[in-house]
């Protein structure tokens, strides 16, 4: 009789023990989706603006369509893309191009001084601050996940449960890592 309650104990720790482990998957889980819908809504904000910022620049940059199409090209993509290492890689193309536009901008007085351009350039800068805060907090979610999805013994309930890996959202081209150069 005592080995039968010691049995049943250890199997209702045994199941507790999973419930614990599954609830704290899924937990970690919805918080890499709320990571990256925060990255997501950013993103969007700052793809709002390109618009704008087009719009604001094209009088001035008679001869620099061709890099104004490439970011409203970037911009498009950027939008359809939802694949996370891809995105990754389109939204770095697309800020290296807004800074190239920033860039070419010194070349033009009179859009440098416009008010809807610094008023843009000042919205940019602060996106570009949330996108980062976003990713960090995308990234620390992700961690968390993917450490409880392998190790043990909580990879064992992440593998019963279809619990996998999530990625990182990162800057694959060394070239991308470095900072775009702005003059405001």
């Amino acid at each position: 009789m005592f080995a039968i309650i010691i049995i049943l104990v250890l199997m209702a720790l045994t199941v507790l023990f999973v419930i614990f482990i599954y609830n704290k998957l899924v937990r970690l889980r919805n918080m890499v989706e709320e990571g990256w819908s925060g990255i997501d809504v950013q993103l969007k904000r700052r793809a709002n603006l390109v618009p704008n910022l087009i719009e604001t620049v094209k009088g001035y940059m008679v001869h620099e369509r061709e890099l104004l199409a490439r970011v409203t090209e970037l911009r498009t993509q950027s939008l359809k893309e939802h694949h996370v290492e891809k995105k990754g890689r389109l939204e770095g193309a697309l800020s290296r191009s807004l800074a190239n536009v920033f860039a070419v901008a010194e070349g033009y007085p009179d859009l440098k001084a416009n008010r809807n351009f610094l008023k843009l350039q000042t919205e940019l800068a602060d996106i570009e601050d949330q996108i980062q805060m976003a990713r960090r907090y995308y990234n620390g979610t992700v961690r968390n996940l993917n450490i409880q999805v392998e190790t043990f013994p909580s990879n064992m309930v992440a593998k019963k449960f279809n619990f996998t890996r999530a990625e990182f959202f990162e800057i694959e081209d060394p070239a991308e890592r470095a900072v775009p150069e702005m003059t405001f």
